[in-house]
Order: structure tokens, then C-alpha cells, then sequence
């Protein structure tokens, strides 16, 4: 018992070191209103649609429209990150997705909402990459892991909360409200971001911005040389496709099995979106707790392994309790992953091509997502969603299988401490 609470004593105290930090401070306060406005959001839209519809496939639809802006516009934001001011870039995208969410305040039908989810993922594709890329530029490679533990952990926390209000207020005064909190929160993470200090080496390179479009497809060129060059990149390149091939489909229509398997109201998937958000909450905690060394690779991939297996049993079970048990471990070992996932991938690749390999990762995701949405929106309404959960969760498995076989001798400990 002393053992673990000394570990958990350390955790603490790294988690309360790096958010005192001036340095990180603003972002994480930033993302703590981006998490609780856009689970707000997500709940609000997707019932939306359904209830607008009445169809799984207008679901996958309106993924389908957040992935699709990803795959277009990736090359060009990776070479925006890596050579405009990062704050900028930060800034611009939430002030471009609070004018957009506004405007679901007024809904004018699936379309609009369509739209409206497409834009916001053009913005995703500008800050997502570059949160990822300040991060190891505002910490040291001591602090990295805790400032990705924390950020998730709070922003679990947050994804508790807002799932809570959402049902109510949803079932209250429909999902006008939700969007409105949404909209605010992105002004409010953009005022926040704008006290951020990003030292000069992460941000604004001078001489590159008035080259012309040869130069951001050199550049655009040059990033896609390192990831296939690189052995960890590449790999993970294969590793995460299986994975989103996986995936896609069971995310977007968690919804629906809600609804048709779990027989809960429109309301009650607020339930499940609660469950994950309480597992991501403790789930970094574990490798902080436990971890000698978090770069291995069955810190990566045997989440993989355990959700896939999560996913399958989902598709087994009715009652709600059971399912919630389901989804708690799945996002336990959702959020270990992306934790360990993003604090290896930052130590791993070099500051000068970090918004580029983030943007590559991301597009590469949601192009298999693309095809997963496509393939479960003809599996849903033909032999029903049981069946995509099931084959979701195979694949799930088999992507984590893949990569402790391709990276499980991989030295991930050296190659980060070289490019730190």
C-alpha cells in the first residue's frame, strides 16, 4: 500500500507541477473549455441528426462530412503549422469554429448540420496538429507525459460533467443551448491561448511564408519523406489504419446501438458518452502510476486488444449497467493510449517536421475512418448494428496484435531522447 500511494503521491505531484507551469497554464485551460463546449456539442448534434432523420446511415453521413474536410486540407495545414506562428494558427481556428456553431443555434435542417460538422473539422485539422506540436516546445521531456495525463484526465473530467447537463438540457430546451456553449467556449479558449507564451523555435519561421505554392509543395513533400523514412512513423502509419478501419463506424453509430440494441431514449446515450469520459478520466493515471518507462510498445497497443474485445462484448449484453461497465474499460484504455501514443510521437519526431507528421497521422485516420463509415452505414440498416460491433471489434484487436508485432522490439527510449 505505501508503494502504490507513493506512486500515486508522484503522480500528483507531477500533474499539479505541470499545471502551475506559466508556460502551459493557458493551453490547458484552453482545451478544458474546447473539451466541455464540444461534448456539449457532439451529443446535441448526433441526436440531432437522428432525430432528424431517423436513419444510422444519416449518422455515419455526418462523420463522414467531419472526415472528408481532413483528407482535403491535411498537406496544406501540416506545412502552416510547422512554418506560421502557432499561436495564430490557434487562435484563428477557434474564433473560425465559434462563428460556425453559432449558427446551429438556428438549424435548418440535416444539410445545414452537414455543413456545419465539416467546417469544424477543417478547423480541427489546423489545431488538433498544433496543440500537439506546442506541447513538447512549452515542457520539458520530464513534464511531457504529465501534461498529456493531465490534459486528458481534466478534460475527462469536463466530458463527465457536460454529458450530465446535456441530457437534461437537452430533454429541457432541446439543443439550441448546447450549441450556443459550444460557440462560447472556442472564444473562450481563444482568449486564453492568446496569453500563451510559444518559444520562437515552435512557432513563426521567417522567410518561408511569400515562397509560393512550390514551396509548400516541397515542404508538404518533404514531411511525407520523413514519415516513410521513419521506422516508428511508418509503422504506426499501418497500425492506425487497422485501427480506424475499425473504429469508424462503431464510433459513429454508438448512437444508434443505443437506441435499436440497448433500447435507451435519445437522451440515455448522454449515459454512455459518460462511461468512456469516467474511464478516460483515470486512464492516465495508469502508465504515470505504473510505468517505469512508458515508451514500450504494450503501453501503445494492448488497448487496442482490450477495447477491441470491449466492442464485441457490447454487442452481446443489454442491459445498460453491463454496458456501462463496457465502455468505463474502454475508455480506460482509450485514454492510456492516446496518452502514451501522443507523449512517444512528440519526443519522437523532430519540432522543424512535428505539425506535418501529426496532420499526416490525423488524415491517414480519417481517410480508413471514411471507409469504415461507408462500409458500417451499409452494414447497419442491412444485418443490423450487433454485426458492426462485432466485426469493429475484431479488427480492433487484430490492429493491436499488428502492432506489438511490427514495434515490439522498437527502441522507442532511444530514438526520443535523440530527437527531444
Amino acid at each position: 500500500m505505501t508503494g502504490v500511494a507513493g506512486r500515486l503521491g508522484a503522480v500528483a505531484r507531477s500533474y499539479t507541477g505541470v499545471v502551475r507551469s506559466g508556460s502551459y497554464f493557458p493551453l490547458w485551460l484552453a482545451q478544458l473549455a474546447s473539451s466541455f463546449g464540444d461534448t456539449l456539442h457532439y451529443i446535441a448534434l448526433v441526436v440531432l441528426v437522428f432525430d432528424l432523420t431517423g436513419r444510422g446511415a444519416a449518422v455515419a453521413g455526418l462523420v463522414a462530412a467531419e472526415t472528408i474536410p481532413v483528407l482535403l486540407l491535411a498537406p496544406l495545414a501540416g506545412v502552416v503549422i510547422d512554418r506560421f506562428s502557432r499561436k495564430t494558427v490557434l487562435i484563428a481556428s477557434d474564433l473560425i469554429r465559434a462563428a460556425l456553431v453559432v449558427s446551429l443555434v438556428w438549424p435548418q435542417g440535416a444539410g445545414h448540420a452537414y455543413a456545419v460538422a465539416a467546417g469544424l473539422a477543417a478547423g480541427n485539422v489546423f489545431f488538433n496538429p498544433t496543440v500537439q506540436a506546442v506541447i513538447p516546445a512549452i515542457t520539458t521531456p520530464e513534464q511531457r507525459l504529465a501534461a498529456n495525463s493531465v490534459a486528458w484526465s481534466t478534460g475527462r473530467l469536463v466530458q463527465i460533467v457536460a454529458s450530465a447537463v446535456a441530457g437534461g438540457l437537452i430533454a429541457l430546451v432541446g439543443t439550441d443551448a448546447a450549441f450556443a456553449i459550444n460557440a462560447a467556449s472556442f472564444v473562450a479558449s481563444a482568449l486564453l491561448i492568446a496569453r500563451l507564451r510559444i518559444p520562437a523555435r515552435a512557432g513563426q519561421v521567417a522567410g518561408n511564408a511569400r515562397r509560393g505554392l512550390g514551396r509548400y509543395v516541397a515542404e508538404a513533400r518533404a514531411g511525407l519523406d520523413f514519415a516513410r523514412r521513419d521506422r516508428l512513423v511508418s509503422r504506426l502509419l499501418a497500425v492506425q489504419t487497422l485501427a480506424s478501419l475499425a473504429t469508424g463506424a462503431t464510433g459513429a453509430l454508438l448512437v444508434v446501438l443505443a437506441e435499436r440494441h440497448l433500447r435507451l431514449a435519445p437522451s440515455g446515450f448522454a449515459w454512455l458518452i459518460g462511461a468512456i469520459g469516467v474511464g478516460a478520466l483515470v486512464g492516465p493515471l495508469i502508465p504515470n502510476a505504473l510505468a517505469r518507462d512508458y515508451r514500450d510498445a504494450r503501453w501503445l497497443f494492448v488497448p487496442y486488444v482490450v477495447r477491441g474485445v470491449g466492442d464485441v462484448f457490447l454487442a452481446v449484453f443489454t442491459p445498460l449497467p453491463v454496458a456501462l461497465v463496457i465502455l468505463f474499460v474502454y475508455g480506460l484504455n482509450t485514454s492510456t493510449g492516446m496518452v502514451v501514443f501522443s507523449s512517444t510521437v512528440q519526443g519522437a519526431v523532430p519540432d522543424a517536421v512535428r505539425g506535418r507528421v501529426f496532420t499526416l497521422l490525423d488524415a491517414t485516420w480519417n481517410a480508413a475512418r471514411l471507409v469504415s463509415l461507408a462500409a458500417g452505414a451499409l452494414l447497419v440498416d442491412a444485418v443490423g448494428v450487433r454485426a458492426v460491433f462485432w466485426l469493429g471489434g475484431a479488427l480492433l484487436a487484430t490492429s493491436g496484435v499488428l502492432g506489438l508485432w511490427l514495434l515490439g522490439d522498437h527502441d522507442f527510449r532511444r530514438e526520443s531522447d535523440l530527437t527531444a
